[in-house]
Parts: C-alpha cells; structure tokens; sequence
C-alpha cells in the first residue's frame, strides 16, 4: 500500500468540504478524482500531498513514500534555470543508484551482515527499476519530446517562459522523478492535442500510483480505472469501479432512483400531514349510530375515537422520523441560456487592431499585428505554447 487515509475531515469557517474520506492507493492504482467545481477536489489531493492538513482523521503513508504532485496553480519559481529543474527531478534516482553501488561493494566484502545487504539489495533494485532508473537517458528524451520541450533552452530561467511553457516543463519535471506516487491536479491545462495525446499514453503505462483531478473526460477515460467522486452537498467520497464514462452511466442511474425516492417521500409527508390534519373531521364524520343506547353511542363513539388518535400518533411519529432525516430534493441540471443578442454598434467593427508589436527584451513576440472584427465574426485564437496568444 502507498497511502491510505481514515475518516478525514476539512472545514473552511463553518463549512465543511470534507466528511469521513477514507481511502486506499496501491502500487498501479490509477484513480479519477472528480466532483463539482469548490466540492473539495483540490483541498482533498492538497491534504494528501502535504501541502495542508485536515481538521481531523489519520494518513497513514508508506515508509519512504516519494510523492509528485502537480499542483492546478504553479508556484511562482524564481531563480532556477530549466536545467536546474531537470536536475533536481533526478536527484532521488541518483541516490538510489549510488546506493546500489554501496550495496554491491558491500557485497564483494566479507560482511557480517550479508543477509540483510542481499534483502537490502533486492528492496533497491525493485524499486529503481520500478521508477524507471536503467531507463532515465532515453526517458529524458522521451519526456521532453512529448510534452514538446525539448526544444526550450535549458540555461533560460523558468520565469522567463510562458505560462504554458512554465507548466509544461515543471510536469516533465515531475513525470521525470517517477515518484510512487503521481498527484495531478488539472494536469491537462496548457496542452495541445500532441501533447495531451502523448502524456495520455503515458499515464496509462505509468507503473506507479496516480491520482488525477481532470475535468478532461476522454481523458479520464484513457487514462484511469477507478473514479473516485467528491460529493459537493455531503463531502463524502465515493468509489466507482471503472472509467469516467461507466461512472457517469452509474450517476445518472443514481439520478433516476433519487428522484423517485425524493418524489415517494414527498408523497407519503403530503399524505401523512392530510391523515394528521383531518383528525377532527374523521372523529365528527365517525359517530356512533343512534340506536337509543346511550351507554352503546358512548362507547362506540369512544372506540372511534381511539382509533383515530392511534393512527394519528403513528403518523405524527413517521412524519417526526421522515424530517429528521429526510431525502434532500435532487437539484436541477445546471442549465445556461444566455442572450448573445448585441446592442447596436456604432461602427462597422467591433474590435480593429493595428500594427500592434510587442517584445520580452530581445524575444519578439508580436510583429505589426493588424487585423478587423465584423460584427459577426466567430475567431479562434491558435498557434505552439509560447508563440504569444495569451500576450495578445
């Protein structure tokens, strides 16, 4: 086991966002994580990676556990050279190989303890091979190339690059390190197609542990087999077993059977608060027959009476238990439907630009753009990372 938790618990002020996560990660779990957008995605991978801590509940991490995590906000990185990432990134590997060569001096000496050298060995050996060591200079090559940065001068500050440049290099800095375990959080973002198709190959033959946060459907499903979901409305995590499309099959399932649940329970609350309010009316209409008993009309109208004060205990009892728990109404689809009609212009273009230019010291980004808006132009902006379509 790489990492599991117990009963995790997060509050921001008086809202909770996580209740009673438990989970575990093994070696080759490739898990989804997905919910809403503020259900605690991003809180729950930040607890995991260290970088917070939870209110309450346990983490319980493998010994010597190397995690990598990618978080969806990069910190700003002053000061180091992509070459420095690089480098950095392999540093865990080079200790594991240094300690591979102690071992096997070790080994050619007489030592006392030669059993423990021989289990340590093995132990080493498996996991640098695990994380990719014999293989480090052609995947330095393959990972550079694949997310299209083997092209980026090494001795440039990182500051210095783009912001999809800046992500893309610190992810091949961390596919790079092959830790145990992968946490990305948006993994996707500052990819193109290339790209994007390429790291999904990746992470689908990633032989260690990965938790990704994606909003990226196919992506999920080429890369995950196991969906874990942040419930917005509980901060409960639940887990479906298969990708991203035979959890969203099982949710809309669970919809269906939410709805009438939520409609039955309506009902029965209608009907229980009719039996409750009708009380007076039911014992008025339930007189006892008049047959000149006084004694019989009386007990009659008493056994009547008794009658309905028990049904209607019960039903103030099963109303009682219903809305102290109730089903919560299903909420409706989130539905958009916005108005695109534009007020009148008072020119024939919307938006002109003219011999715009633009330059980071000696690196020139934009050339004497000029172009024209119609009114009804459709525009798509394209072109590498990097190029300048965020400058512009």
């Amino acid at each position: 086991m790489l990492l599991s938790t117990s009963n995790l618990a997060k509050f921001y002020g008086d809202r909770q966002v996580l209740k009673d996560v438990s989970l575990s990660l093994y070696p080759g779990d490739h898990v989804g994580l997905v919910g809403a957008n503020g259900a605690g995605k991003s809180t729950l991978i930040k607890i995991l990676a260290g970088d917070i801590t939870a209110d309450s509940g346990a983490i319980q991490r493998a010994s010597d556990l190397e995690i990598g995590y990618l978080p969806q906000a990069l910190l700003d990185i002053e000061g180091k050279r992509v070459d420095d990432l690089i480098r950095e990134s392999l540093g865990s590997l080079h200790a594991l190989e240094a300690r591979l060569r102690e071992l096997e001096r070790r080994m050619t000496q007489d030592d006392a303890n030669m059993d423990t050298v021989l289990s340590a060995y093995a132990e080493t050996t498996e996991r640098f091979e695990r994380r990719g060591g014999y293989e480090i200079g052609h995947q330095l090559e393959i990972v550079l190339a694949g997310l299209e940065v083997a092209d980026i001068d090494r001795s440039r500050l990182v500051e210095t690059l783009s912001g999809g440049e800046k992500t893309r290099v610190c992810l091949a800095a961390l596919l790079l390190r092959s830790p145990d375990l992968l946490l990305l959080d948006e993994p996707t973002n500052h990819l193109d197609f290339a790209a994007l198709e390429w790291l999904e190959g990746y992470l689908a033959g990633y032989r260690g542990g990965l938790l990704v946060v994606s909003h990226d459907r196919h992506f999920l499903n080429q890369t995950v087999k196991t969906i874990l979901e942040v419930d917005e409305f509980s901060g409960e995590v639940h887990e479906y077993g298969g990708n991203y499309d035979f959890y969203a099959e099982v949710k809309a399932q669970e919809r269906v059977k939410w709805i009438e649940a939520y409609t039955e329970q309506q009902d029965e609350i209608a009907e229980l608060r009719r039996v409750i309010k009708g009380k007076a009316r039911q014992v008025a209409h339930n007189r006892a027959p008049r047959d000149g008993d006084k004694f019989l009309k009386h007990f009659k109208r008493e056994r009547v009476e008794t009658a309905v004060a028990r049904n209607v205990a019960s039903a103030e009892e099963r109303l009682r238990r219903i809305e102290a728990d109730p089903i919560p109404e299903p909420p409706d689809r989130l539905n958009i439907n916005p108005n695109f009609d534009p007020r009148a212009l008072t020119s024939a273009s919307p938006l002109t630009a003219s011999m715009l230019s633009k330059a980071y010291g000696e690196d020139v980004i934009l050339d004497e753009v000029s172009f024209a808006l119609s009114p009804h132009s459709r525009v798509v902006i394209v072109g590498p990372n990097g190029a300048g379509k965020t400058t512009l």
